[in-house]
């Protein structure tokens, strides 16, 4: 596995092969991910601890914010913009199809681009 670091906390790459990749993701209470969009890239999150509220846009309309908790999990379809603030330190479970570098930025806290 590969520990990717983060501002919010940081991420284990479990795998990423031609058809899909797992993460283990670990996130610090009080901080958010960007907001950003994907062009290929689809998403399916499960909280296995902690609670996150999502901001996530609904197609052609405003972004909307969901709550979840451990045993919730949610999908990120391609060109939706999303992003994850944590109310309680979280580990969350990320499967997605491998365009790990398919990420558009459009808000950052840590001034990422």
């Amino acid at each position: 596995m590969k520990r990717i670091d983060k501002p919010w906390g940081y991420e284990l790459l479990i795998t990423c092969n031609e058809h899909y990749a797992l993460k283990d993701i670990w996130m610090k209470k009080g901080t958010r991910s960007s907001l950003q969009s994907h062009q290929r890239k689809i998403e399916t999150i499960l909280v296995v601890s902690g609670v996150v509220s999502l901001e996530k846009q609904v197609p052609g309309g405003p972004l909307e914010i969901f709550t979840y908790g451990p045993g919730d999990a949610y999908d990120i379809p391609a060109n939706v913009r999303h992003r994850v603030t944590v109310i309680e330190d979280a580990r969350l479970i990320e499967a997605s199809t491998p365009e790990l570098d398919d990420i558009v930025r459009h808000a950052d806290d840590f001034g990422r681009t």
